[in-house]
């Protein structure tokens, strides 16, 4: 039955990310991270257009023109960089719309988001590249902020060539910088963007 395959995929999901948003510090989010999938707007649909090896999304989307599900989605979870897609300001730019800087520990969470998703889907031919290739195969076409940009690649990039062990612990130390404080109170006292830090430092160094 579709709609108990479905709920595997996504309890599936859920576990992913959780166990990687717990390595890098993110308890609260790992807890809470896309609850609004069993809601009826998106189970439902999600159930109907089950694929098992894509998103549920992509085939209502191509039936209808649109997915309800991932427009309830996508403007209930903060890690989703459509979330953060806004009326831009400065000069040049009045009535534009683009993508907003997002706090740095949405960034880590879209980042275990993604692995997740290959993981889910690829099953056996996930590699720790998967989830960098899924990412260059479309960036062109994102609507995000080039700082977001870059912290995610830069992440995915450091999974790629390091592995889940070390990509995790290099998050959790040097972007979520090991706020402890975060991670017992559910709360986030550091700076929201201290994060970036990381890339501004790669610019210095002329690395990618």
């Amino acid at each position: 039955m579709k709609a108990i395959k479905h709920l595997r995929t996504i309890n599936n999901h859920k576990k992913l990310v959780m166990e990687s948003c717990f390595k890098m510090g993110l308890i609260r989010q790992g807890i809470l991270h896309d609850l609004s999938k069993y809601s009826p707007t998106e189970f439902i649909v999600g159930a109907i257009y089950y694929q098992g090896d894509r998103s549920p999304n992509n085939a209502e989307r191509e039936k209808k023109g649109y997915t309800s599900a991932w427009l309830h989605h996508k403007g209930r979870n903060k890690h989703h960089m459509e979330y953060w897609i806004d009326y831009t300001t400065g000069e040049g730019e009045h009535g534009g719309m683009g993508g907003m800087k997002m706090p740095t520990r949405y960034v880590v969470e879209m980042f275990a988001d993604r692995v997740a998703a290959c993981k889910n889907y690829q099953k056996d031919e996930y590699t720790k590249e998967s989830a960098l290739k899924y990412y260059e195969r479309g960036k062109e076409k994102h609507m995000i902020h080039e700082d977001t940009a870059a912290l995610l690649e830069h992440m995915l990039k450091y999974l790629a060539k390091y592995g889940e062990k070390k990509a995790y612990a290099y998050v959790r130390r040097y972007i979520m910088k090991n706020d402890l404080y975060c991670l017992l109170h559910f709360k986030w006292r550091k700076g929201e963007y201290d994060g970036y830090e990381v890339i501004n430092k790669n610019k210095k160094d002329g690395e990618s």
